[in-house]
């Protein structure tokens, strides 16, 4: 399978991983994806699956890359939440440590400067962050002092590209890798629907890939971004693996954009919603 670097760290990330954010499925599909060259297990605190994917690496902890995430933003409780973390997957050093959401109710120095100390301490490898807006990640890179964020997981699919209005093309030119979660959208389903001149099956048939593969290849085709999707399917797993090795031509690519409607929040409504979420979470922590 092909790689791309994470960042700038020289840490080789398979360009389809897996994600399980509600995943069910247990250990043994997990460690199948591994052999597939799928490396990269993307989980987190809130998932409940920790435990899950800590079984699944066992006797391949040299061959996986290991991402988690916390949701937690005070000082102590990030620094309590990565120990858990270790502890639930079984290993020393978790690769990717991800913020899971920006928090305005907590300074996002304070948040930063745990990351940077589970660092320090070899708990952590590389710091990421997750859902953050350009402005967010701005100001959570300004915040550290001696690392760099290295990745922002945000969602990205044909049917989805909002970060290409201004957060894409940041990461890429500050080498921020792009982890792309729901990459099939959240339902297949949804992307035919969008799907009204039969793009995805034109081009499936150019390249005798199926509408899967050529969706994901879409995604990969981009610089600095890799895909997370979810399966709890031995067959769809093997499906979502096909996608690498390839790549799409130009002429697809633009053929797939013009036939695949999508949505692409502006700059304002990205603004908003970001506002609004932080007047939420000042409110419930109560914060003028």
């Amino acid at each position: 399978m092909n790689r791309k670097e994470l960042g700038q760290t020289g840490m080789q990330l398979p360009e389809i991983g897996q994600g399980t954010s509600r995943y069910q499925g247990g250990p043994e599909l997990l460690r199948r994806g591994v052999e597939l060259g799928a490396s990269l297990i993307d989980t987190a605190e809130l998932y409940g699956n920790e435990e899950v994917v800590g079984h699944a690496i066992q006797g391949l902890r040299d061959r996986v890359v290991v991402a988690t995430k916390t949701h937690h933003s005070k000082y102590k409780d990030v620094l309590q939440c990565a120990e858990a973390s270790l502890r639930r997957l079984r290993i020393e050093t978790i690769d990717l440590y991800q913020l899971h959401w920006p928090n305005a109710a907590v300074p996002i120095e304070e948040t930063m400067a745990a990351m940077e100390q589970l660092v320090d301490q070899g708990k952590v490898r590389c710091i990421g962050v997750s859902n953050f807006t350009l402005p967010e990640m701005r100001q959570a890179q300004a915040a550290l002092r001696k690392h760099r964020i290295v990745s922002n997981q945000v969602r990205y699919s044909l049917v989805d590209r909002s970060i290409e209005v201004e957060l894409l093309r940041y990461c890429q030119a500050h080498n921020v890798t792009v982890i792309a979660y729901s990459p099939l959208a959240q339902n297949f389903q949804r992307i035919l629907e969008f799907d009204r001149d039969n793009a995805l099956e034109q081009v499936a048939a150019m390249t005798g890939k199926t509408r899967v593969q050529v969706a994901l290849n879409w995604c990969i085709a981009k610089p600095g971004v890799i895909v997370i999707p979810k399966t709890e399917s031995f067959d769809h797993l093997e499906e979502n693996c096909g996608a690498s090795d390839w790549r799409l031509t130009s002429e697809q690519v633009a053929l797939l954009e013009r036939g695949v409607r999508c949505r692409r929040r502006s700059r304002l409504e990205t603004a908003l919603r970001r506002f609004v979420r932080r007047t939420i979470q000042r409110i419930k922590c109560n914060i003028p």
